[in-house]
């Protein structure tokens, strides 16, 4: 695992090391100037490793055209349709 310390630099340490860790390794790291500094915070996580790109289909087909030149009428309108037509 990455383990953040103070200074901003990141080290590797595995999850036993960070449960037995204590406040005097923490100097100690510091002091020793372990770590490296990271500039993408994003490094080695699954995000860097999704280039998939993805398609969108944004045009219509039939039944979309259908149904967008299809008639409302007035009766078929509720209460709430008609007090929002007339707040705009």
């Amino acid at each position: 695992m990455q383990y953040q310390l103070p200074t901003g630099k990141v080290i590797n340490i595995s999850i036993e090391e960070y449960l037995n860790m204590t406040d005097a390794d923490i100097q100690y790291y510091i002091a020793s100037n372990a770590g490296d500094d990271m500039n993408n915070p994003f490094t080695g996580s699954v995000l860097s490793n999704n280039v998939k790109e993805k398609e969108f289909d944004f045009s219509f087909n039939d039944k979309d055209e259908e149904n967008s030149k299809k008639e409302i009428s007035f009766e078929d309108l509720s209460e709430d349709d008609i007090n929002n037509l007339e707040n705009m």
